[in-house]
């Protein structure tokens, strides 16, 4: 009975967690666009380039480190060693502050550098804003870790969501409230940057009424000399903290590195190619709408695949095979289905999705061929997903590192030839090479097949039926004589009715072609409705 409900409080934990997640990225997707519509695709192009930085913190914050701490911290815990509990938290303060530090020092005395290297000189105070936030997330991350550790998952969550809100808030109000006064855009972005400290701030501020509320101060509060008393054991927590916290957070850093490439040198190499600077500025803009599109498509597949990866670690501990594999064929499949969906869905309507969010069209094309993004990012991060489950660390991050040189070095190629599209093929490229050696790696580890024949022509047929509908839906609106006024009314139908139109066919046909059982659909959200449209014969 005990082991039924710690595993029934392992899943829930891990159910509030993902939920936090979920909230939490689609407010980091979604506020982007009114945050374009206020500051125009040039004070778009100023805030992403600096919101790589802002990128690398939140991922220290929120994956790796807290996990390797609440991992650490339960293992002691188990043991009934409170005085080591103490030297953990302790001692994972000591380092990630230093780090932090390190990081903080690098990014505010070095934003002049960097900000010459982006051939503009004028981000460098963005850079210096943003570099605050290294000297806060190391206390999140280690009262996080402390409570996810406890299998407490609700002041995590909370102080996750409460960092979101504040943070949105913050941009979108300092941005509207700026760009009125008319300041200098650049201004405005270091406002809108600014967001990501008061959203630091108050994640620890939520965090530390916990510890008040419940006067838990006491019980991780460090004593006098105990480093001394434990120097064998801080070696140890040292050691795993930087391998295991920095791999696992690498990992997480997927999209973060490409944007960071395309932050060093797509606008530098736009300018060295007979680009006006501003002219330059406006276009890298554009190509920037790509990021929350990307955004949202990925969200739904990465969080459904990676609710898998609880089960996929359970069964490879109890050593359970056909389990395993079940689920991992299961997490593939959900990952691809949802990313081919969404990427061939998002090419087929880019232009009044594009005109509905952004306000006009410009750059339609380029955000059509970043749509596949979500494909490959959809695989790639469920294969990590899979692949630390499965207690590979190491492989997953240095498959993701090797991005950033890649991602890099084709956009001075490509982007010369080819503009933005360049550097939108660049991504592409870079992605199916991950894709590839990840997959790879992950068949050595287990040598299953992933998908079936069936399965491919399954979804490919779902995906040429949905693009055929929706370009027919799309050449007969567009036949409809409208006012300028009112365009962007049409565009929104155009996308939404083309969204919900398509998806419903798309989905449909994957259904009815068999690619997932029933008990399968019951993962899924509305899942007892969608066994509705399985053949009779699937049904039990």
């Amino acid at each position: 009975m005990k082991h039924v409900n710690q595993s029934k409080a392992l899943f829930r934990g891990a159910f509030i967690l993902a939920v936090a997640a979920l909230v939490t990225k689609i407010l980091s997707a979604v506020y982007r666009i009114p945050f374009q519509n206020i500051v125009d695709d040039v004070g778009f192009y100023i805030y992403q380039q600096v919101y790589p930085f802002y990128g690398l913190a939140m991922v220290l914050a929120t994956t790796g480190f807290p996990v390797v701490i609440s991992k650490l911290y339960a293992e002691q815990k188990e043991k009934g060693d409170h005085e080591k509990i103490r030297v953990l938290l302790f001692v994972s303060f000591i380092i990630l502050q230093l780090f932090g530090i390190i990081c903080f020092l690098i990014l505010y005395f070095g934003a002049g550098h960097i900000a010459s290297w982006m051939n503009d000189e004028k981000l460098s105070i963005l850079l210096r804003v943003v570099s605050i936030v290294f000297l806060l997330f190391p206390i999140t991350s280690i009262l996080r870790g402390y409570y996810q550790g406890k299998g407490d998952m609700i002041p995590t969550a909370l102080s996750q969501v409460g960092e979101q809100l504040i943070r949105v808030f913050t941009i979108l109000i300092l941005a509207y409230v700026l760009t009125e006064l008319g300041y200098s855009l650049y201004l405005v972005g270091g406002g809108a940057m600014f967001g990501s400290i008061t959203g630091s701030m108050v994640s620890a501020i939520i965090l530390f009424t916990f510890l008040w509320i419940r006067k838990e101060w006491g019980m991780i509060a460090p004593r006098k000399g105990m480093l001394l008393d434990y120097f064998p054991e801080a070696g140890m927590i040292v050691k795993k903290l930087t391998y295991q916290g920095l791999t696992i957070c690498i990992s997480g850093m997927l999209m973060i590195f490409i944007q960071m490439a395309d932050a060093l040198n797509l606008y530098s190499l736009l300018t060295e190619n007979g680009y006006e600077k501003e002219m330059a500025k406006r276009i890298k803009g554009i190509f920037d709408r790509g990021q929350p599109l990307i955004q949202l498509g990925t969200i739904v597949a990465a969080s459904m695949s990676l609710s898998l990866v609880p089960l996929i670690t359970s069964a490879r501990i109890q050593k359970d095979v056909s389990f395993l594999q079940d689920k991992i064929q299961l997490a593939v499949r959900i990952a691809v289905v949802i990313g081919v969906g969404a990427s061939f869905g998002l090419w087929a309507i880019i232009e009044p999705a594009n005109i509905m969010l952004f306000e006009n069209n410009s750059g339609s094309a380029v955000l059509g061929m970043l749509s596949f993004v979500i494909l490959l990012s959809s695989i790639i991060t469920t294969l990590i997903a899979i692949m630390q489950g499965l207690g590979s660390l190491l492989f997953p991050a240095a498959a993701v590192l090797a991005t950033l040189p890649l991602k890099y070095v084709l956009n001075h190629f490509l982007v010369p030839v080819f503009g933005t599209m360049g550097a939108a093929y660049a991504t592409i490229i870079t992605l199916f090479f991950a894709c590839c050696l990840l997959y790879i790696k992950f068949k050595k580890m287990q040598p299953i097949e992933l998908l079936s024949f069936h399965f491919l022509r399954t979804v490919l047929a779902a995906a040429l039926t949905m693009v055929l509908l929706l370009k027919g839906f799309l050449a007969i609106t567009n036949m409809i004589t409208i006012p300028v006024e009112i365009q962007r009314i049409m565009a929104a139908i155009q996308a939404l009715g083309g969204a919900l139109s398509g998806g419903f066919v798309f989905l449909f046909i994957i259904i009815r072609g068999g690619v997932f059982k029933e008990k399968e659909l019951t993962l899924f959200p509305f899942g007892s409705k969608l066994s509705l449209l399985l053949p009779k014969k699937n049904r039990s």
